[in-house]
Parts: C-alpha cells; structure tokens; sequence
C-alpha cells in the first residue's frame, strides 16, 4: 500500500478574488490561497486522504502564507521550496454574475515557474497512489523539466499520473504553442480531466452532443490514458474508458464562485480512486457502476466548493460531503 494518496505539483499562488467595490466604487479584492495542484492537495486532504505538495514560492509574505495555509489543512509541505530571486505568483480574478471567472496574473515568470528538477523531493512521488500535475508549470523552464522528471519518477515507480490540462491562454505565447504542450503530456498520464471548453480546443471536438464528447474523448484514449473525464458545468461529468461511458449529472445548488470546482472535483476523485486501489482494485478497470458512484462523490464535492468564496477554503470535509449527500438523495 502506498503511504498516500496524492503527491500534487505545480503551480501554488494567490487568488485576488473580486469581492465587492470600495466606498467610491473601486473594485475590492480578497486574498486567497489557489493553484490547481495546491487546490487538489487540499481537496484530498480535507475528505481525510493523505497529500503532499510540492512547489515553489517567493521569499516573501504571500508564500509564506501558502505554506502555512496548505500545512493547517493537512497537506504535507516539505516539498515546498523558496526562491530568493521571483515573486509568489499572482493571480486577479474578476466574477461574473453567474460566478464564472476571468483571470490576470502577475507571473513574469513567478516563482512557481523556478521549481527545478534537482530539488524534487522523490520520495513523495514514488511513495504515493497518484501523481496529479497541471500544464501551467509547462509554460516555463525549469517547471517544465521538473514536471517531465516527477512524472518519469511517478511511472518508474507504480506511482500512477493525474493530469488536467488547464487553459489559461494569458500565459503562453500563442495558441498553438499553449495547445502543443497541454496535448504533450497526454501519452504520459494515467488520469485525465479537462473541460468541455478545453476538450474543444484540444481536440476541435463538438462538445453540444454526447456524440461529439464521445468523439474528442477518444481521441484522448488512443493517445494513452486509461480514463477522460470532461467536466461539464453545472450538468456534470462526462466520463470515457475503454470499457464505458455516459455522463454522472451533478446536483443543482446556488454559485457563488466556480474557482477550484474543477479541482475539487479532481481531488475528491482521486481519494476514492486511491481508496479503491488500496482495496487491492484496479482503479480504471471496474465495473461502470463503481466508477459512477466515485463521480456522484467527487461531484457533490464540486457543488459545495461553488457554493462557498475562493478555492482552498471553499473545500468541503468528508462529513459535509456526505451530509449533502444524504440530503439531496445522491
């Protein structure tokens, strides 16, 4: 059995969230703790699994607040490295009505970017059930060395390798060169989450018809992965291996803020896949109604995370999760 469930790496920084405006009309913002593998780290710490994080930040006040953040929810921090020469990364992010999000960083480049290969720490990759990555620490050198080398450590080791493809189109120099290296990391990774708007870009899939998510879906399966969830909004997840697929809908609750839902989600999956696993199964070869259950799980978990301000501190216990659960008949 492995010592934990999920290793996270990648990017750790601030949310200013939006939250108000000033008594003569300026836009107010909210400090908060984000990244997406810092948000999966915490997700699974906060349904009681055991995680690790490994990162960089700045030698600064910010940093030192991420790290105190991701240590009180539970999540093992000694992966954690400080740069003397760049900034805790930045990131303003202005919501719509509907609790969607716009995002401007400040990141030139950002400490997250700084993280090196000789300051990995193995250890947590090889000893736990999943490696989850993003592909914001791709945009740079020597994130994008150091992510390749935790995941050759990752598959070395039986460590299996979660990966969602995050668009944020401010940070790389182009479409084309954004999209290359988001698809590059497919052939390598067990587990892979994106949305319907990103499996569009991808892919060039259809994303308005089950057909059109079973076509763009497949076309992730042949490059390797053993199973493609696309996140669907407040419809759900479409899930795709080569043994099924269909889509788990998602309860209808109030939003506040979508940041982290999709992390959330990533997270509380990867619990229970862990726990499968550790049950001595197969995590991407059971039955369809197993997988499912794990998807209305990790999908109540998303709709308590919307419900509630900023990404870390929006994540749900196991006792909440399952109280919601239980009353809404899931």
């Amino acid at each position: 059995m492995k010592e934990r469930c999920v290793t996270a790496l990648g990017e750790v920084l601030i949310d200013f969230t939006e939250a108000g405006t000033s008594g003569s009309g300026q836009a107010l913002y909210e400090r908060n703790p984000g990244g997406a593998p810092a948000n999966v780290a915490v997700a699974v710490a906060r349904l009681g699994g055991r995680s690790a994080f490994i990162g960089k930040t700045g030698a600064d006040g910010f940093g030192d607040f991420l790290r105190e953040t991701l240590s009180a929810a539970g999540v093992e921090t000694g992966g954690m490295r400080v740069s003397p020469d760049q900034h805790t990364t930045l990131a303003f992010v202005s919501l719509a009505p509907n609790g969607e999000r716009t995002f401007s960083f400040a990141r030139n480049p950002g400490a997250d970017t700084r993280l090196s290969s000789d300051e990995l720490d193995a250890r947590l990759i090889e000893t736990a059930r999943f490696l989850h990555v993003g592909s914001l620490s791709l945009t740079h050198e020597p994130s994008r060395s150091a992510t390749l080398r935790a995941i050759d450590l990752a598959r070395a080791a039986g460590t299996l390798v979660s990966y969602d493809p995050n668009w944020r189109g401010a940070l790389w120099p182009d479409e084309k060169t954004g999209v290359d290296a988001m698809r590059s990391l497919m052939p390598l990774s067990d587990a892979v989450k994106v949305s319907d708007a990103e499996l569009s870009l991808l892919y060039g899939a259809s994303t308005d018809s089950l057909l059109g998510l079973s076509a763009g879906a497949r076309k992730i399966l042949d490059a390797g992965p053993s199973l493609v969830l696309v996140t669907l909004g407040p419809d759900g997840v479409f899930f795709k291996t080569e043994f099924a697929e269909g889509v788990v809908g998602a309860a209808e609750v109030p939003v506040t803020d979508t940041t982290g839902a999709g992390d959330s989600f990533v997270g509380a999956l990867l619990f229970r896949l862990s726990a499968a696993a550790d049950r001595g199964e197969d995590p991407f070869r059971r039955e369809p109604a197993a997988l499912e259950s794990d998807l209305r799980f990790a999908n109540a978990v998303a709709s308590l995370c919307v419900t509630r301000r900023g990404a870390i501190p929006a994540m749900p216990s196991l006792e909440e999760t399952e109280r919601f659960m239980r009353e809404r008949g899931l």
